[in-house]
């Protein structure tokens, strides 16, 4: 297994690690900064210091076919660096700060996005440049007051945390869950959960701000339906005023 270092600090952008295998698939370190892609997030990019001064980069971070298992995909071209890696040898991992920081302000804002709009949420995306929920919902979304709802909300400064309950708490609190599409993160006997002091509190896996206001200017490009049970809500970077 992985010792998953950004679940309890999204915050943290690098890490000493040891290397556990080396495939076509990725490399495997014993303990990472780097999200895996998953739960709509986006996997991490970075790079991975090498004791010579080298850097092998990684394009994507996703998990692997063993529980608990993540893997550090490397860009094309650097096959040279790839050989010379062996299990054992020691590295910095460090994260593409710029990259996770807005992936942290976005999936925050979708946080706050469901509790403006209390739809169960049947779809979900979080990259760098934008993020998106599908809400299970026939009503029409007024983009103008969710726009407002949200400022509001960034504004407030809410505190954001995490916890962890149990499976069998979870099971008893069925309302907690709001997504249909996406399972909360099971496997180890506990599911991390976060909240939004006053506004949300719902299963997620993903990183996060530590308080509504770094969200930042986050607005609404986009309302669509999709179907006819479902709309359709895109979240961007407003333009600088």
């Amino acid at each position: 297994m992985t010792e998953e270092l950004f679940r309890e600090d999204s915050y943290l952008r690098e890490c000493e690690a040891g290397v556990m295998a080396v495939d076509a698939q990725g490399i495997q370190l014993d303990r990472t900064v780097f999200y895996p892609r998953g739960g709509g997030q986006a996997g991490d990019a970075g790079a991975l210091l090498l004791a010579d001064g080298s850097a092998l980069h990684i394009a994507d971070t996703c998990k692997g076919s063993e529980p608990g298992s993540v893997l550090h995909v490397p860009a094309p071209g650097q096959e040279a660096l790839l050989q010379a890696l062996q299990p054992g040898q020691r590295v910095t991992a460090r994260i593409d700060w710029q990259r996770r920081e807005r992936h942290m302000r976005l999936h925050t804002a979708t946080h706050l996005l469901c509790a403006l709009l209390p739809y169960p949420v049947d779809g979900c995306s979080i990259t760098a440049e934008y993020a998106r929920l599908d809400f299970h919902t026939t009503e029409p979304i007024d983009k103008e007051a969710v726009n407002a709802g949200l400022a509001r909300l960034v504004e407030g400064g809410h505190a954001v945390s995490h916890s962890w309950i149990s499976d069998e708490a979870l099971d008893a609190n069925p309302q907690l869950v709001r997504s249909m599409s996406v399972s909360p993160p099971r496997g180890s006997g506990r599911v991390r959960v976060l909240k939004i002091d006053g506004v949300d509190l719902q299963p997620c896996g993903g990183t996060h701000v530590a308080n509504s206001a770094a969200v930042g200017a986050v607005v609404v490009t986009k309302v669509e339906k999709k179907s006819a049970k479902t709309r359709r809500v895109v979240l961007g970077f407003a333009a600088p005023g």
